[in-house]
């Protein structure tokens, strides 16, 4: 992405194996191809936006940045608590008091522009604006093209399918 828009790409490495708790960070775990209806999937990584954000936010404030922008959705999603609205809020807030910025009335605005929209909107939004829909995807697998078999998979694939459109990356 950070090459298709011709913008620096920072690259800070966390290592969550180090912690596990899903099947995402742990090899010993299969990733499941359907979750099941639990009400926190085992895919559901521990903290993993919170220290994503708290990372952002960080490097906003060393770069005297206004804003950071998560793509976290609360609607067609798998259930993880930290992909709601109710988190981005209490997360700003919180960033506001931690960091310098915040306390001299000048706190990193944190967005979550998808965070109320459904998959079909968001694949809906991102052909109105000419996003290269063809580079994105969130596949459980990892890998260099979507498995097409993980829930996020599914869910992506249902999204392009309730917007009537083709998904470039499958």
């Amino acid at each position: 992405m950070a090459d298709h828009y011709g913008v620096e790409q920072l690259v800070v490495r966390i290592d969550a194996s180090k912690w596990g708790g899903s099947t995402l960070t742990d090899s010993s775990i299969d990733v499941p191809t359907s979750e099941g209806g639990e009400s926190i999937p085992a895919t559901y990584v521990p903290a993993r936006n919170l220290i994503f954000l708290s990372v952002a936010v960080g490097i906003a404030e060393v770069r005297n940045l206004d804003a950071v922008v998560i793509g976290v959705n609360a609607l067609d999603y798998s259930g993880y608590p930290d992909c709601r609205p109710e988190f981005v809020r209490s997360f700003a807030s919180t960033a506001a008091l931690a960091l310098k910025r915040g306390v001299e009335g000048r706190p990193v605005e944190v967005k979550a522009p998808l965070v109320d929209l459904g998959k079909a909107d968001i694949v809906r939004l991102g052909m109105e604006l000419g996003a290269p829909l063809r580079l994105t995807w969130s596949c459980y697998r990892g890998g260099d093209r979507p498995c097409g078999d993980c829930d996020a998979c599914a869910l992506r694939a249902k999204g392009f399918a309730d917007a009537g459109v083709v998904d470039p990356a499958v």
